[in-house]
């Protein structure tokens, strides 16, 4: 878990955006952000990550983690997601990253038509918030960043797998390598493409 945060303090005005990156791909953790921004200091162009280029996102990254009031990146791990289903793990990478603020918001805005159960402040859930809501959009691109980067180490060292260009999403080439090299450690079992790799190969 990453976090950053000013000071421990709670106040009801402080509002949370929190999203979630990494339900569709085959392997690697789902990766999710808490921020609460700072009125005081704005920052321009937060929306929806998938809308950014990488350059951009990465950029407006460092500026959420050196602005924002406080921030979180927490995850569930490929365990969790298949000893939960993807939906109930991407609800607990969320939880544990609004528990990770150093700053206790008041209220939390969460992506999607879903809250994850235990949240400790009131919230409710924004369809396309993350182009909707700037610091949902914000914590989109922390944890859309974080994962790629996962990614991209998980590259060196399975450069077969070609994770640093489809960031472990099920495309021809993830397919292709999956049938040639067999399934990681860091692959999802419960996945249905994974899943039939095993069969086979038992």
């Amino acid at each position: 878990m990453t976090q950053q945060g000013l000071v421990f303090q709670s106040a009801a005005d402080l509002v949370a955006g929190v999203d979630e990156v990494g339900r569709g791909p085959l392997a690697g953790d789902v990766v999710a952000a808490a921020v609460i921004l700072d009125p005081k200091q704005p920052i321009a162009g937060l929306t929806d990550s998938k809308a950014l280029t990488a350059k951009r996102r990465e950029q407006l990254s460092e500026e959420i983690k050196a602005r924002a009031l406080s921030w979180c990146i927490a995850r569930a791990s490929v365990a969790e997601i298949d000893e939960l289903n993807i939906l109930q793990a991407s609800l607990l990478a969320m939880r544990r990253a609004v528990e990770g603020l150093l700053v206790a918001p008041g209220f939390c805005q969460i992506d999607g038509n879903k809250l994850p159960i235990g949240l400790p402040c009131p919230a409710e859930a924004i369809v396309k918030g993350d182009s909707l809501i700037p610091a949902i959009g914000a914590a989109s691109i922390l944890a859309k960043v974080q994962r790629d980067a996962e990614m991209v180490e998980l590259d060196q060292r399975y450069p077969e797998y070609g994770f640093a260009r489809h960031k472990g999403y099920p495309t021809p080439v993830h397919l292709a390598a999956l049938k040639a090299h067999g399934v990681i450690a860091e692959h999802r079992r419960s996945y249905a493409p994974v899943k039939a790799i095993l069969t086979t190969n038992r």
